[in-house]
């Protein structure tokens, strides 16, 4: 008999081959490595194999590592800071993020938090789209994740102070550093972590890159043979960039620039029409949706019906702690199914199924490891969850005559149901703890940073008080 390093058996699995979420009732998953040596039933495995550790899954699901397509982590320590106001970004992020930019040691301690936060409620792979993302991406090797990522190219200057309507303008010196770092970013962690970690290009959006400087990157994207991950129709404050600069909308800019192929994989499309959507999509580009997100800041339900008419290269991100409040890719299936009914007035739209896929198989397929992650089978590298089913939140379990493990996973799970995650075959977390790093140190520092923080931010929004989120404060509303 093949001896393995891990066996799981007496499991409901979801494999997510086939069209459908792929259950097998009473299952089991052998690793060997950091690759997914067999999957089937229990019996059938324990005839053919033992293992150095069998884990006894009774009660449990095992499924794929949950994927989360675009989140900013660097952002973790300003959670919750701009809510439930109009102009998200200048009224509320910017003095917020220009004081929390300028400390290294702060952004690091916010990122592994969030990250930390990802990791419990099931996310094993992170499309992290920040910067510096040469030192961020340490917190992911760290934490044993597997991480896409891209360090968010900006030509905006460092003092942010464009009124809501103002045309940006363009520094050449952030060009050029940001440039820099992701020149280095490629050199030095581009399959670093055993391959775990890989690298994207990462313009901010079409509106806070110059021409020039999107040309460039669409030239290094070649050249490397990458992603670019970027943001793309987010909200009437780009569409007005645009026209302004260019007297174009995002989606006919870039395809008139090429950049409507394979290689784009286009975030949020808050603010494009059915028709661009269907345009791009059918274009091979994929399409990253945060529901949450975008719910909050914008009160959108982004197009990804009509997106789905012509691809199904459709992911899930959970975006940033202060537009979202969480990274959760739980909350953001149950976000995206129950926004997207409400839209089309249709219960039957985007069921739990799809939405699951769309966080594991699909998710893998639009950030580019389609063939590497997103399901269980041989061959695969071994990223996968175990969920505690005795839960309340997830009891009872029912088999038949219908099953409702997938609808009580997507509309009533937390995240906090998930008791172990396994990335590239090692146990990242085990009895809800994670054992590559320590959560209760990491929350205590990213604590002492954020308070630190405090007498900074308020110089920032010295004459700032007329504003909504200031007025809030005023009256006690916060």
């Amino acid at each position: 008999m093949q001896e393995l390093d891990l066996l799981f058996i007496h499991a409901w699995l979801l494999t997510m081959q086939g069209s459908g979420v792929g259950f097998v009732n009473d299952g089991a998953v052998g690793i060997s490595g950091n690759r997914i040596a067999a999957v089937g039933e229990t019996a059938e495995l324990t005839e053919k194999y033992t293992a150095k550790r069998v884990i006894d899954a009774s009660g449990k699901v095992i499924m794929p590592g949950l994927i989360d397509a675009h989140i900013h982590t660097g952002d973790a320590l300003i959670r919750g800071v701009s809510q439930d106001i109009r102009n998200w970004m200048q009224h509320g992020i910017w003095p917020y993020s220009q004081v929390l930019r300028s400390d290294l040691s702060a952004v690091m301690k916010g990122s592994l938090v969030n990250i930390i936060e990802g990791i419990k409620a099931g996310t094993t792979t992170f499309c992290d789209f920040d910067s510096p993302m040469t030192e961020i991406v340490q917190n992911h090797v760290k934490a044993g994740t597997r991480a896409r990522v891209a360090e968010m190219i900006s030509e905006l200057p460092k003092v942010k102070n464009t009124k809501v309507g103002e045309l940006y303008r363009f520094d050449p010196e952030q060009k050029e550093e940001k440039m820099r770092l992701t020149r280095e970013l490629f050199a030095r962690w581009n399959g670093a972590g055993n391959g775990r970690i890989t690298c994207m290009l990462g313009p901010q959006g079409p509106d806070m890159c110059s021409k020039e400087t999107l040309l460039e990157l669409q030239e290094m994207a070649e050249q490397l043979n990458t992603s670019i991950h970027m943001h793309v129709a987010q909200g009437d404050r780009e569409v007005d960039q645009m026209i302004q600069r260019y007297g174009k909308r995002p989606v006919q800019f870039l395809d008139e620039l090429g950049y409507l192929n394979s290689r784009l994989i286009a975030v949020h499309l808050t603010e494009a029409t059915d028709e661009e959507t269907q345009y791009l999509a059918s274009s091979g580009a994929g399409m990253v949706l945060c529901s949450g997100s975008i719910g909050i800041i914008d009160g959108i339900v982004p197009p990804a019906a009509s997106f789905l008419k012509k691809s199904s290269r459709l992911a899930l991100g959970s975006d940033q702690a202060p537009g979202n409040n969480c990274n959760n890719m739980f909350n953001e299936m149950k976000f995206t199914a129950i926004l997207n009914k409400c839209k089309a007035k249709d219960p039957t739209v985007f069921p739990a199924d799809r939405v699951l896929r769309m966080a594991t198989i699909e998710s893998a397929r639009t950030i580019g490891l389609g063939d590497e992650i997103g399901s269980l089978e041989p061959g695969r590298k071994a990223d996968l969850i175990m969920i505690d089913m005795s839960h309340p939140a997830l009891s009872p379990v029912i088999l038949s005559p219908v099953r409702n493990i997938v609808p009580n996973l997507v509309y009533s799970a937390k995240g906090s149901e998930v008791e172990m995650s396994v990335i590239d075959g090692k146990i990242v977390m085990e009895n809800y703890t994670v054992l590559t790093v320590d959560e209760k140190e990491a929350v205590r520092e990213a604590q002492a940073a954020a308070s630190a923080m405090e007498p900074l931010v308020r110089e920032h929004f010295k004459g700032m008080e007329d504003t909504a989120l200031m007025q809030k404060m005023k009256r006690g509303e916060l």
